[in-house]
């Protein structure tokens, strides 16, 4: 079970974990206004998303990219009664065009919301990194379950099947998350350093509010009797 702590807005990686780290000097303001667009087309701006509550907004690499597929699928698992008695949105964000979220959410099954930044106007506006950086001290996604070979293999697959056939996003763009809202408030944020540096699932709704712990594990369940 992750710890519950105060919400902060300090970048957390895997090499500062708790003990500190460079703070990230995040403005909503210079993104609030970034057109974001949904699986039709239609455009808005970023602000929407967090003024009148409190949101989880997910940023992914590529809707190709097999972690985040795999993220993904995880998120999709999250209960829409969960958020809503939290008074909470949860929201993912791809680069790629939005003809390219109905596939992506027919494959994850996700339920939620979603929405794309075709120009990474937030991405590259927040600072979210490009290329990627392992160290040795980092730790693996506990939601990423593919080895990186195989799960190229399945990248490289979608990308040939794709009735439009493109990488779908700068295949070198990093994602992140933050927690922000209502307002222009910020209550944490986190870039990844790489396609594994995903935030923990339930640390990303604990920090936002939630007091449920969900299971993600794949592992059979034991019942005792």
């Amino acid at each position: 079970m992750a710890e519950v702590e105060s919400p902060i807005t300090r970048q957390v990686t895997r090499e500062n974990g708790e003990s500190g780290g460079p703070l990230v000097d995040i403005r909503l303001e210079d993104v609030e206004d970034c057109l974001i667009y949904d699986r039709h087309g239609v455009a808005f701006p970023f602000k929407k998303l967090y003024q009148d509550r409190k949101s989880v907004i997910i940023f992914v690499r590529n809707f190709l990219c097999y972690s985040c597929t795999e993220y993904v699928e995880d998120l999709s698992k999250i209960p829409k009664e969960t958020l809503q008695d939290s008074g909470i949105n949860l929201v993912v964000i791809g680069q790629s065009a939005h003809h390219h979220i109905e596939p992506f959410c027919s494959l994850t099954l996700y339920p939620h919301e979603i929405f794309v930044d075709p120009e990474r106007c937030i991405y590259q506006k927040l600072g979210m990194k490009k290329e990627e950086k392992f160290t040795n001290s980092a730790h693996p996604s506990p939601h990423v379950k593919s080895g990186i070979f195989m799960g190229q293999m399945k990248s490289i697959w979608r990308a040939m099947t794709s009735p439009a056939f493109d990488f779908q996003g700068d295949m070198d763009q990093q994602g992140g998350a933050i927690i922000a809202g209502p307002g222009s408030q910020i209550h944490f944020s986190h870039f990844d350093m790489n396609r594994l540096d995903h935030m923990p699932i339930n640390w990303l709704l604990q920090l936002a509010g939630v007091q449920q712990t969900l299971d993600f594990s794949d592992k059979p369940k034991i019942i005792h009797v």
